[in-house]
């Protein structure tokens, strides 16, 4: 079974979850906003008491060294309150300034807020994205009936994490997401690490970048 993940927003804990999967081995994608990073860390809220800020942009290259980059829109706004050019500037420039930065080509997209329409599916497609991740969780076939409504499995601080987890290995994939800004004490991270450890002892999974099963 492929094993998928992805983390959503670009902030300062994704130094250590980025550290922790180097460690286990673990493939993963990164959903940026490069409009929100400024030249100073920034940008950023409380969750459940909890400072949370954006990485400098001139961290960004070496924090996701290794790492599959996918586009989350310049400023993360709710597109479909938006104007189809306004629509197609965040995203495709999200698309082309993640380029330029990393170097690398970058082929997912994630929905805002989980919300889009046809004009935002138009502009996701035509930009040059293979796949998107949609709003909501499911256990679905794979492939997908469309590649930019692609739904993981789901999150992964889900309760029923490893029910999803055994019910997927009769589809071959099994993806999970999150933020690492979520996990706000060291029980949490410690647990995260002894999930990573327990899908490395499962002899039928497989870490697996995301792009790359829409590439074949």
């Amino acid at each position: 079974m492929k094993i998928l993940q992805c983390w959503d927003d670009g902030v300062t804990s994704d130094i250590r979850l980025c550290e922790l999967l180097r460690q286990h081995g673990a493939k993963a994608s990164f959903n940026l906003n490069l409009g929100l990073h400024s030249l100073q860390r920034g940008n950023g809220w409380n969750h459940e008491g909890h400072d949370v800020l954006r990485l400098a942009r001139t961290e960004l290259t070496s924090v996701y060294t290794g790492f599959t980059i996918a586009n989350h829109t310049l400023t993360h706004p709710y597109l479909t309150e938006l104007d189809e050019q306004t629509i197609e500037h965040e995203v495709s420039d999200g698309r082309k300034q993640l380029q330029d930065v990393f170097n690398q080509p970058v082929y997912g997209f994630v929905h805002p807020f989980g919300r889009y329409d046809n004009r935002v599916l138009d502009a996701v497609l035509k930009s040059g994205h293979l796949y998107a991740r949609a709003e909501g969780n499911a256990v679905q076939n794979f492939p997908p009936d469309d590649p930019l409504e692609f739904r993981s499995t789901c999150h992964f601080l889900s309760p029923h994490f490893w029910q999803l987890y055994e019910q997927s290995k009769e589809i071959g994939v099994f993806y999970f997401w999150g933020h690492s800004f979520e996990m706000i004490n060291e029980h949490m991270w410690h647990q995260f690490e002894q999930t990573l450890i327990r899908i490395n002892e499962d002899a039928d999974a497989e870490w697996a970048d995301i792009p790359e099963l829409f590439m074949n």
